[in-house]
C-alpha cells in the first residue's frame, strides 16, 4: 500500500468531489500501472481449425434433431463458429449454418470488407443493397440448396423480426429454437476456450491484488472500480465489468445509488471479470477494511462454506438444480431463508460461464440439465443483510469426468481475502 500513500494528500484534496476523485486516484496510481506486464502475451486465440469443427459438430446435430439450417445473428454466438466479431444494428447480418456444406453470410454490401476482416472460415458471403432485403436473400439461398421445407433453427438472441420475416418468406418451413444445437454445442467447453478462461481469472486476480493494496479510506466504490478497470487492462485483459460496493451498498447484490465510503471495518464487496480473446472470468471478492466486526467475520465464514457445499455437491451426471438445493438447506440450517427470502441468499447459486459472462445453464432450483465434463459455472452462494452489508465470494469452477476444478481457489479467510 505504501506506493499510493506517498501520494495520500494529493488524492486526500479530490476524494469529496465525485466528478474528479477516480481520474485523480488514477494519475497518483499511473507510476504503479506502469509496473504491471501484460500477462496474455502466450494467450492462444481459437483457430479456423476448431471453428470448423464447430460446424461439423453443429451440422452432425442438425442431422440428429432434424434441422435444415440454423440462423445465427452477430453476438457470441455468430463469433463462435465464425469468427465474425459485428455488431447489430437494423441492417443485418447474419449467418446461416447448413446442415451439409460451407456456412452462408449475409452483409450490407458497404459493410462487405469489414465483415471480412474477422472471418475465419471458408463461407459463401452474399451481399445485399440498401434498397434490399436481407430476409429475402437468405430465404432465397435456402432454396437454391434444397433446405427451404422442414425445420429451420432460431438461435435464441435472434430479434423477432428476423424470425418473423423469414417465416412470411419461407412458408414451407417451421421455425424451431435452435438451442439443441448452439446451446447444446457452447455449453460444453474445449481444451482452448478452459484456457483462455484460465488466463482471465488470472488477469482478474491480479488485478484483484494490486487494486486491494491500494484501497484508501475516504474513496468511494466508483474509484476502487477505476482502479480495477486501469489495473486490469495494464494486465491484459478486456475489462467486462468492475463492481465495488461499499458498506451498506454490499447488501444489495447489484449495488445502490447511495455512495458510500471506505472506513475503518467497513465491508468492500467487489464482483469484476475481464476477457481475454472473447472469453470470460467472473471473481467476487468481500474485504473488510483494516478490521472485522464479528458479525461480518460469522457471514463471512458461512459464504466460504456455501462455496464448499456448492462444489461438493457437483457431480458428473447430476441435475444442476441441486447445487443450488444443497446451499440453500446448507443456510436455512443457518437460519437464513428460507428459499430466496432475506436476510439470505436472493439470488441463484451460480450460473454458466464462457463467451458470455452469462450463459446457459444456471445452479439454480429446478434445473434439471445434468453436469457433463466441460461445462464451465461461477460458484457465488452470497449472503445479504439488509440495511447492514452483504458478503459475495465468487469463484468459477469446470467440470472433468472427474469432478469440478477451480479456475481460481476460494480465499482463505476474511484475513487473507486473496
Amino acid at each position: 500500500m505504501h506506493s499510493l500513500l506517498s501520494r495520500r494528500s494529493f488524492v486526500g484534496a479530490t476524494l469529496t468531489l465525485p466528478g474528479l476523485a477516480s481520474s485523480a486516484i488514477l494519475r497518483a496510481a499511473e507510476p504503479d500501472l506502469s509496473e504491471l506486464r501484460d500477462l496474455t502475451t502466450s494467450a492462444k486465440p481459437i483457430d479456423a481449425a476448431e471453428r470448423l469443427a464447430r460446424i461439423g459438430r453443429a451440422q452432425a446435430l442438425m442431422r440428429r434433431h432434424d434441422i435444415a439450417a440454423v440462423v445465427v445473428e452477430p453476438g457470441a454466438s455468430l463469433t463462435y463458429f465464425t469468427g465474425v466479431q459485428w455488431g447489430r444494428s437494423e441492417r443485418v447480418t447474419a449467418a446461416v449454418l447448413p446442415r451439409e456444406g460451407e456456412a452462408l453470410v449475409v452483409t450490407p454490401f458497404f459493410e462487405e470488407p469489414s465483415v471480412r476482416e474477422t472471418l475465419d472460415v471458408a463461407a459463401e458471403v452474399r451481399v445485399w443493397q440498401e434498397d434490399e432485403s436481407p430476409l429475402a436473400l437468405i430465404a432465397g439461398w435456402l432454396k437454391e440448396r434444397g433446405l427451404a421445407k422442414g425445420r429451420l433453427g432460431i438461435e435464441e438472441t435472434a430479434r423477432f423480426f428476423l424470425a418473423d420475416g423469414l417465416g412470411a418468406r419461407l412458408p414451407g418451413m417451421r421455425l424451431v429454437s435452435a438451442d439443441p444445437i448452439v446451446r447444446g454445442l457452447r455449453m460444453i467447453k474445449s481444451p482452448a476456450e478452459i484456457a483462455l478462461m484460465q488466463m482471465a481469472t488470472d488477469v482478474t486476480l491480479a488485478a484483484y491484488r494490486w487494486t486491494w493494496a491500494r484501497v484508501e479510506g475516504g474513496m468511494a466504490g466508483r474509484d476502487v472500480s477505476a482502479l480495477m478497470s486501469a489495473a486490469t487492462r495494464k494486465l491484459g485483459g478486456e475489462p467486462e465489468f468492475s463492481m465495488a460496493l461499499v458498506g451498506e451498498a454490499s447488501a444489495y447484490p447489484h449495488g445502490s445509488r447511495q455512495v458510500h465510503r471506505i472506513a475503518p471495518g467497513e465491508v468492500l464487496l467487489m464482483d469484476c471479470g475481464c476477457s481475454v480473446h472473447g472469453y470470460e472470468s467472473d471473481v467476487s471478492r468481500t474485504f473488510s477494511y483494516r478490521s472485522v466486526r464479528p458479525e461480518v467475520r460469522r457471514v463471512w465464514e458461512t459464504v466460504a462454506k456455501g462455496q464448499q457445499v456448492a462444489l461438493e455437491a457437483a457431480r458428473i451426471g447430476v441435475a444442476a438444480g441441486t447445487i443450488d438445493d444443497a446451499v440453500r438447506t446448507f443456510y436455512e440450517a443457518q437460519g437464513y431463508g428460507p428459499r430466496y427470502r432475506l436476510p439470505g441468499l436472493s439470488h441463484r447459486t451460480g450460473h454458466g460461464i464462457g463467451m458470455d459472462g452469462h450463459e446457459p445453464v444456471n445452479l439454480v432450483h429446478g434445473e434439471t440439465t445434468p453436469l457433463a465434463a466441460g461445462m464451465c459455472f461461477s460458484n457465488e452462494p452470497g449472503l445479504y443483510l439488509p440495511g447492514k452489508f452483504g458478503v459475495r465470494l465468487e469463484d468459477c469452477f469446470y467440470m472433468t469426468p472427474a469432478g469440478p476444478r477451480w479456475f481460481s481457489k476460494p480465499p482463505a479467510s476474511v484475513d487473507s481475502p486473496l
